[in-house]
């Protein structure tokens, strides 16, 4: 049941407007918690000096004072409780100056309801940031799959699921999915859980070779077999004799290598360029590809005889967008690595940059992610990493933008190059938003709310913040 969430659990709401303290009086009461209301700054200090409490919600904005003087007085009264900073005028300086007086997040309005209780939930139980990552941590170990995989979403799981059962075999596997997925990660997970794991993992990027050295990259070669070969050379095949080799980009290979490697699979034998007999190799093939092979082979650019040896068992990883459960996961992993290697003391992303990171549809997938982190660490002068600290480009902006039904008024982008306010122009499109759906209802707020697909409540709110109610 909802309600046994919070039961037992005092939170204490600062927030001057009248709607707001009750929408989440009413909210947070469904899940169980006991909720007291201040009007004002005033009203709330009087509070934390008669009224015992668990976690503090508050607005940044209040009448007679800011939510930060709130929240020092409430750190000085009783360091252990979590505070939680709300606001629909999100900045970086008063999300940074938040975070060093000791929140434990700042989320801005309007909020996700279930984003909210999750925080709140996460706050009560985890009462410090280090806390928190801790936590993060010890979730991630007994996630972590293979040594280095991390997931728990559905997806991910079948994969764990057919990782064990193929990597015990000398099967062919094929592993498909866009770039930047993690596929090399599978094809070693499979090879270091298999009978050859304490042998070879030889990795071979096909479209990084020249076609005139593949033969006797692949095969390896003879002394004097053609200029400047001066000695014997072992091709990848030879070197992972009893292990593995990983053919990533297996959709390169040009159509008379293609002829040799699938002689090769058959016989388990290799002809090095120039020799006169051939070598006897064991070797397992796991190959992978972003590209269609079904499509290359109708096409006449890729051998069928050979894809059907090669695609024994499919493995298809998904995009990062079909598994947004493991993005918060995998993005405090890739920021616990880079704050490691720079030395600094990050240890947390906030609610809202999760939100936006989730609203991000992440082309690059997990190798995007990585770099935006590790670049977000790079810049962040805070142990928290604010929505202003992921370095959004701007097409990742727009990116998002677009997601909200924004990307008409993101044509026009020739001031870029000299400078945007970009709140402004947000703010400036969710009012002709406002004003087309109230003009379009003829003033029912909640028709207006149905056609732009947000509550009523959140409505209300929005026509308030412009002053248009």
């Amino acid at each position: 049941m909802g309600g046994e969430k919070g039961r037992g659990k005092h939170i204490l709401v600062v927030d001057d407007e009248l709607s707001m303290r009750e929408f989440l009086e009413v909210m947070l009461g469904r899940e169980g918690y006991t909720i007291t209301t201040a009007e004002s700054g005033a009203v709330a200090l009087k509070y934390l000096e008669s009224t015992p409490y668990d976690l503090l919600l508050c607005d940044i904005r209040l009448g007679d004072m800011t939510g930060l003087d709130v929240l020092r007085a409430a750190k000085a009264k009783k360091p252990d409780a979590p505070v939680i900073l709300i606001s629909a005028y999100a900045t970086t300086e008063t999300a940074v100056q938040a975070m060093n007086a000791g929140a434990y997040d700042y989320l801005p309005k309007p909020f996700a309801n279930k984003e909210l209780l999750l925080t709140i939930g996460n706050a009560m139980t985890l009462r410090t940031l280090e806390e928190e990552r801790r936590a993060m941590s010890d979730a991630m170990k007994k996630t972590l799959r293979f040594g280095r995989i991390i997931g728990e979403s559905p997806e991910m799981e079948r994969i764990f699921e057919r990782i064990s059962q193929v990597a015990g075999t000398r099967t062919s596997v094929l592993i498909t999915g866009e770039s930047g997925t993690g596929k090399e990660l599978i094809a070693r997970a499979i090879h270091e859980a298999s009978p050859r794991a304490a042998k070879a993992f030889v990795v071979v990027n096909c479209g990084s070779i020249p076609e005139s050295l593949m033969e006797s990259s692949f095969f390896g070669h003879k002394r004097g077999s053609f200029t400047g070969a001066t000695t014997d050379q072992k091709g990848f095949f030879e070197a992972a004799d009893g292990g593995t080799v990983f053919l990533d980009e297996i959709s390169e290979l040009p159509l008379p290598l293609q002829v040799k490697l699938l002689r090769a699979l058959q016989e388990r034998k290799i002809m090095p360029v120039g020799g006169t007999q051939e070598i006897p190799v064991d070797f397992r093939i796991i190959s992978a590809t972003n590209r269609s092979l079904e499509q290359a082979v109708i096409m006449g650019k890729f051998r069928e005889d050979l894809f059907y040896r090669l695609n024994v068992v499919e493995i298809r990883v998904p995009s990062l967008r079909e598994r947004k459960e493991d993005l918060r996961m995998l993005a405090q992993h890739f920021l616990d690595k880079y704050a490691k290697e720079m030395g600094k003391g990050v240890i947390k992303l906030s609610s809202y940059a999760i939100d936006l990171l989730q609203r991000y549809d992440f082309p690059g997938n997990v190798r995007e992610l990585e770099n935006l982190i590790e670049r977000s660490v790079a810049l962040s002068s805070t142990n928290i990493i604010l929505p202003e600290s992921l370095s959004l480009s701007f097409h990742k902006r727009r990116n998002v933008m677009k997601a909200e039904g924004q990307a008409a008024e993101l044509d026009a982008m020739e001031d870029v190059a000299s400078g945007v306010n970009l709140d402004e122009i947000l703010e400036s499109i969710e009012r002709r938003y406002l004003e087309k759906a109230m003009d379009i209802t003829r003033g029912s707020k909640q028709r207006a709310a149905d056609l732009l697909g947000i509550t009523f409540r959140s409505l209300r709110y929005r026509l308030n913040k412009y002053h248009m109610d």
